[in-house]
């Protein structure tokens, strides 16, 4: 299971300039700090955010839609009610965070670490994910359908009522989930890896989703 990294682990740390505004629309932010901040109802879309730290921030209603984050680390987030609509995320690296009711329809996901993050409500339905991995989380009523997913791990995980409906999977690796709620899409399975213990959970759903009729007698 990866290690999450401290700030002062950052390749750029040394070069970081605490960032006293606010984002706007299509700024660009580099090596920027970010602390202990509350932005309520922000606009930012299409901005582009590179190598840039999040410590305790605040996001409310915050409106990013297509906005970029490349190379950027993020500890104790909370996203609420946020528009993240195809936003692309390449290097991230979030720890400690909490997305509640965040929009994240057909957003980028590559190389992207979440270690002990909170996920209530997230909707990344068409989003493409390659090479993440969800590490010590809860996603809850988290929305993958028509998703694509590659190369993407849960270990320590736990899946909670998500929805799976015609998502696509290669590489997936399941079996360090501690719990695969899955609420619809078993069928989605398909290109994934799971553990015999989850595969003996999941048989009802699966009989189900195949069309398969149980019966002894």
């Amino acid at each position: 299971m990866p290690t999450p990294r401290r700030r002062a682990d950052l390749p750029f740390a040394g070069y970081l300039e605490a960032f006293e505004g606010e984002p706007v629309p299509s700024g660009v932010y580099d090596t920027l700090s970010v602390d202990g901040r509350e932005f309520d109802g922000v606009d930012a879309g299409g901005a582009r955010f590179v190598e840039c730290a999040f410590s305790s921030v605040t996001f409310t209603a915050a409106k990013l839609p297509r906005a970029r984050l490349n190379d950027v680390w993020l500890d104790t987030v909370r996203w609420t009610g946020c528009d993240l609509t195809e936003t692309s995320w390449l290097d991230v690296e979030m720890v400690g965070s909490v997305l509640g009711g965040v929009a994240m329809p057909a957003a980028e996901l590559l190389r992207v670490t979440f270690h002990g993050c909170k996920f209530e409500g997230v909707n990344l339905r068409f989003a493409a994910l390659r090479e993440v991995t969800f590490a010590d989380c809860v996603l809850r009523e988290v929305d993958l359908a028509e998703a694509a997913l590659h190369t993407v791990a849960f270990p320590g995980s736990s899946l909670e009522g998500v929805r799976l409906h015609r998502a696509r999977m290669e590489g997936v690796d399941l079996r360090g989930a501690t719990a695969l709620g899955i609420s619809d899409g078993h069928d989605a399975l398909r290109g994934a890896t799971i553990s015999t213990s989850q595969l003996l959970e999941l048989a009802p759903m699966l009989a189900h989703a195949l069309g398969v009729t149980v019966r002894d007698r």
